[in-house]
């Protein structure tokens, strides 16, 4: 149960992030407050442990100190026991439910004034730009170029925006924007590291418009094994994880990196991405043999998710132990299917064993199975993506074989 400071506590992250009522939060905000986290904090909450924070899941155990001074540090405070004594200070009330209904529709109205106060505000501002000033999507330029195939990889970015109206200038490496950068209007360079490979939309931002947008594919040489890390991944040799069984990391080697697996399991990737030509999302064929088999602890639930990377949102197919699929949640390509509102049971399985999973579409229609069983099937919504790359997640230890792509009928890789 969550106590009152915790509540308030919780409150004003939600105020700080901006992102409405937290209630109508998907699962992909919880990813991206958990590399928010880690980027000013430097320390991990996972997003299955920030969902059971705000009551996402059923979760009646108190979260541990660690959690707490890293979301207090997070608010802005020194730590949880500085935000409990300023919370007394301040006589802090227990919230009754009429309180949290009145609260929210505040919210809600606060941001419907704020909504339309910033339309005014644009709408002014664009009255007020003097004559020989544009934003017309014309007058700017924006190209980029990588500076190699390995990781990480620095990406430098050209630009001209010296017809900005003002010096509201970003570049924003991906559909991330807190991944936004301010830069100079009358500067035309800028270059930012990546650290992960896979498909970006890197923008040119005025103000809040984009006025420019391009694919920036982020490739690697081959398979590209690594403990996923905050602020810099651990990458791993490849006699590290790749043998003629597959590919595997052993609790062995992420120990020998000096990364616990306890009390929050670290996430094990692997990525191939740009090492074959782009394969139409409208017929092909995918298979690949999972296995996580690191269920101690925090790991019970064995969260996995296989990645198809592609020239628009990935299809990122989630599996875990069938106890756990009400936290799944799963990319169509288009958009996010959440499992606390979509039945996704066919997609639990017993991952300590070998799970066969294939992703088949013909004339647009997209099947997934998961041991020959058919799990979950849509129609492609659009029809110009491209498959880019693969990859694999795991949260502790993870293990592939027998990874199969085709497009068209032919073979495009086989491996492990």
């Amino acid at each position: 149960m969550k106590n009152d400071v915790l509540i308030h506590l919780l409150s004003l992250i939600e105020d700080q992030l901006g992102w409405g009522d937290s209630a109508n939060w998907p699962s992909k905000d919880f990813e991206r407050l958990n590399i928010l986290i880690q980027e000013r904090t430097k320390v991990s909450i996972s997003a299955s442990t920030l969902r059971r924070l705000w009551g996402k899941v059923d979760y009646n155990n108190q979260p541990s100190v660690t959690t707490l001074d890293t979301l207090a540090m997070f608010a802005g405070f020194e730590d949880w026991r500085s935000f409990c004594i300023l919370s007394k200070k301040t006589d802090l009330k227990k919230p009754t439910e009429e309180h949290i209904i009145k609260t929210r529709s505040f919210r809600q109205f606060y941001t419907v004034v704020v909504a339309v106060s910033v339309v005014a505000i644009i709408t002014l501002s664009f009255l007020f730009i003097p004559s020989g000033s544009s934003v017309g999507v014309e007058n700017y330029v924006f190209g980029f170029h990588p500076v190699t195939r390995d990781l990480p990889n620095s990406v430098i970015f050209t630009y001209d925006a010296r017809s900005a109206p003002d010096d509201s200038v970003f570049i924003q490496q991906s559909w991330d924007n807190t991944r936004r950068t301010r830069v100079s209007k009358k500067s035309h360079l800028f270059s930012s590291i990546y650290y992960k490979p896979g498909f970006y939309h890197a923008k040119l931002v005025i103000g809040n418009q984009v006025v420019k947008e391009s694919p920036l594919l982020i490739p690697t040489r081959g398979w590209l094994g690594m403990i996923d890390m905050q602020p810099v991944p651990v990458y791993l040799d490849p006699d590290e994880f790749i043998s003629k069984n597959g590919m595997s990391v052993s609790a062995s080697t992420i120990l020998k990196h000096k990364v616990l697996l306890e009390p929050q399991p670290p996430i094990v990737a692997f990525y191939n991405t740009g090492n074959f030509k782009p394969i139409s999302v409208l017929n092909f064929s995918y298979s690949a043999e999972v296995k996580n088999t690191y269920k101690t602890g925090a790991s019970r639930c064995q969260y996995l998710n296989v990645i198809l990377f592609t020239s628009g949102i990935p299809i990122s197919i989630p599996l875990s132990a069938p106890g756990c699929i009400a936290s799944l949640s799963m990319l169509d390509g288009v958009k996010e299917i959440d499992g606390s509102s979509t039945d996704l049971s066919a997609f639990g399985a017993d991952l300590s064993k070998w799970v066969r999973l294939s992703c088949i579409s013909r004339n647009g229609q997209i099947s997934i199975l998961v041991n020959n069983k058919l799990a979950y099937k849509y129609q492609v919504a659009d029809q110009h993506i491209s498959i880019l790359g693969l990859g694999f997640r795991f949260h502790g230890i993870g293990e592939v074989r027998h990874v199969a792509l085709s497009g068209n009928n032919k073979e495009v890789l086989t491996d492990l």
